[in-house]
């Protein structure tokens, strides 16, 4: 995959890359409470440098992390009727957090459109290192219209997966404008993000449901569908077709007991997200359906 990330610094590859293995590493070892040494020394860095480093890729240092991670804040959100808990352990935020001013600008494609299958549209698509693993980004002329992570060595799969979404489009690798859209995803700086919605107009609205639940607040799919008046099953299938990871929050749909259910993109990554927004939670972002 080294094409995919020639036109990244390397010194910010290397980076990225080191700060998704440790989110991996923490989501599956943090109940035996990792020390901070322990998780530097799984990507190679002194636990000095991995603290530093960690907190300005991710924007919470690792021990918030862990503690949410650890609190199971999904489960007790759940049970404070969904509400911002005070956690136990320290927030310990450092460095600038992630996503605090990101708007969102949507736009749905004509159900006529989605028929069709993608055909006479052009995709752009590429590939940068993001907190979660190789991102994969898809675009149109009208914003982004897939976003999906992979473990490395695993982006040629992912793609795969989301091209099936679109078989009868035309691609284009474009990686360059791909960075620029991670860049802007997960940097520092207040940012407008257009996003293109493909989808049939049911699971569309399902989207837009799911673009309500603000960070460090969680829905049932059971909620969704009453509000929807529709069934949960129906429900269930539109979220699990989301194209838009992270963007379009189905990591915040929880299971009717508070479980964390299926994700597309892995319950790791699930869990990973669920807890940097957690740490997140007092830096909200935004949405406006246009």
């Amino acid at each position: 995959m080294s094409k995919i990330i020639a036109m990244i610094p390397k010194e910010d590859t290397a980076a990225w890359r080191r700060m998704a293995r440790a989110i991996r590493y923490l989501s599956e070892h943090y109940r035996e409470q990792p020390r901070l040494e322990d998780a530097a020394a799984a990507v190679g860095l002194s636990a000095f440098h991995f603290q530093r480093e960690f907190s300005r890729y991710v924007g919470v240092s690792p021990k918030s992390f862990v503690g949410q991670l650890t609190l199971d804040r999904a489960q007790r959100a759940l049970d404070d009727g969904a509400s911002v808990l005070d956690a136990a352990f320290d927030a310990g935020l450092s460095g600038p957090s992630r996503l605090h001013d990101l708007s969102l600008k949507i736009e749905a494609m004509t159900p006529g459109d989605y028929a069709k299958g993608g055909a006479g549209l052009t995709i752009r698509y590429g590939f940068h290192p993001s907190p979660f693993g190789s991102a994969v980004v898809l675009m149109t002329d009208k914003g982004v219209c897939g976003l999906a992570f992979s473990d490395e060595g695993e982006e040629d799969a992912a793609f795969a997966d989301m091209q099936e979404r679109w078989p009868k489009a035309s691609y284009a690798r474009d990686d360059a404008r791909a960075g620029a859209v991670v860049e802007r995803i997960f940097g520092d700086k207040a940012a407008v993000l257009k996003l293109h919605l493909m989808g049939t107009p049911f699971q569309v609205k399902v989207w837009q449901a799911l673009l309500a639940i603000p960070p460090g607040r969680f829905d049932t799919y059971g909620a969704i569908a009453r509000r929807l008046e529709s069934a949960s099953r129906a429900v269930g299938s539109a979220v699990g077709r989301n194209p838009i990871s992270w963007l379009i929050p189905c990591h915040r749909v929880l299971g009717k007991s508070g479980a964390l259910t299926g994700y597309h993109w892995g319950l790791t990554r699930k869990r990973a997200m669920l807890a940097v927004e957690a740490a997140q939670s007092d830096n909200p972002r935004t949405s406006a359906i246009a």
